[in-house]
């Protein structure tokens, strides 16, 4: 019987994951388990595919784009090749998308080898704040607005108030789903890259103030600029909560488009984590003195605000839906329309089915 092919080194991501991954667990006396009780393996997979000449090209060059892959920084994007996404979405109809493998099986190397490869197309195929980059970039002014703030936001040597500029610039023109998309894109909870993405949306390393100062020295600057000033009383008015139940000035579409209005000033907030969608003025209100309550109150007028939270929640959730099914090239005709009219705005307490028959109409009314 002809060995199987050598499958290489494994590499040290692999040989620390290896003793993850027990799906199955079995009894300390069964047998190692054959191809055959595993269900879909990744070898049994990998068979299926090669003789689909599609499916084979695809992951052969799926294969050998995991070298080409690059790490971003804290201010860059990660760099993955157009032809590297369009061999991961050919492989997702695939039996390889759902495989697996087991710890005590035959070929165990080979089988993880297989499944590695493949969960790269799986997490392209899941990022939804890689979704809406790509968007951006398929449209020639987002991807032109972006690019020009990401170099003026990139390098260990920027200058923060061209970034600013740039940053302003871009929540200014470029249009207001294409923006949401990239600020507001919802991530899973276990899902780091996504969520360093979302918070890299406005380069924090260069957008936001080293060090920690004083909110109500934030709040000073902002202002002694006009342009400021006016934006943090918009922000003001219609992300106030009325009472303590949290009734809402105004709708949620205008509390987002003054909250992204702050974007860009030396007010700037952003995510506070990778992990949720908590966001905070990048300040302290240590040593305010006889000031302290002010600047605490400044200060959850952000990190604790319950219109502006309730609104990029729901934002979220309506991003999430939209590509439930992926719909894409829909996408942003539906979000176009949803922002000219609030009240197609998903609101708390609806039932989920409504929303999915919401959104489902929309789309049938673009066909």
């Amino acid at each position: 019987m002809a060995r199987p092919p050598n499958p290489g080194p494994l590499s040290p991501l692999l040989l620390l994951l290896l003793p993850l991954l027990v799906p199955l667990p079995l009894g300390a006396a069964d047998p190692l388990p054959t191809e055959g009780r595993l269900g879909n393996n990744c070898i049994q997979a990998r068979r299926k595919c090669q003789v689909d000449p599609v499916c084979s090209a695809a992951y052969h060059h799926l294969n050998s784009c995991t070298s080409s892959i690059s790490t971003p920084s804290a201010t860059q994007e990660l760099l993955v090749p157009e032809d590297c996404r369009e061999a991961a979405q050919h492989l997702r109809n695939s039996s390889l998308m759902s495989c697996t493998c087991h710890r005590r099986m035959k070929n165990q190397v080979a089988c993880l080898d297989i499944y590695w490869t493949v969960h790269l197309a799986r997490s392209l195929d899941s990022d939804l704040c890689l979704k809406f980059a790509m968007l951006c970039t398929l449209n020639d002014k987002c991807d032109r607005l972006r690019k020009a703030y990401v170099e003026a936001c990139s390098g260990s040597h920027c200058q923060r108030h061209t970034c600013l500029r740039q940053l302003r610039i871009f929540f200014e023109r470029a249009s207001e789903p294409h923006a949401q998309g990239l600020l507001l894109c919802p991530c899973a909870q276990a899902d780091q890259g996504c969520g360093q993405r979302r918070r890299n949306t406005i380069a924090p390393s260069c957008a936001l103030p080293s060090g920690a100062p004083n909110c109500l020295e934030l709040q000073s600057l902002c202002v002694a600029d006009p342009l400021c000033r006016s934006r943090l009383v918009d922000f003001q008015t219609h992300c106030h909560p009325l009472d303590i139940l949290g009734t809402c000035a105004t709708e949620q579409s205008r509390c987002l488009r003054a909250y992204m209005g702050m974007i860009g000033t030396a007010m700037t907030p952003n995510f506070v984590s990778n992990v949720n969608i908590s966001v905070a003025l990048s300040c302290t209100c240590r040593g305010s003195g006889n000031l302290q309550e002010e600047c605490e109150q400044l200060e959850e007028s952000f990190s604790y605000n319950p219109c502006l939270m309730e609104a990029i929640a729901v934002k979220m959730r309506f991003h999430s839906q939209l590509f439930s099914q992926d719909w894409a090239d829909s996408t942003f005709s539906v979000m176009e329309r949803q922002n000219k009219n609030p009240a197609l705005t998903p609101q708390p307490g609806v039932p989920s089915l409504f929303l999915c028959t919401l959104t489902l109409i929309l789309l049938l009314s673009l066909w």
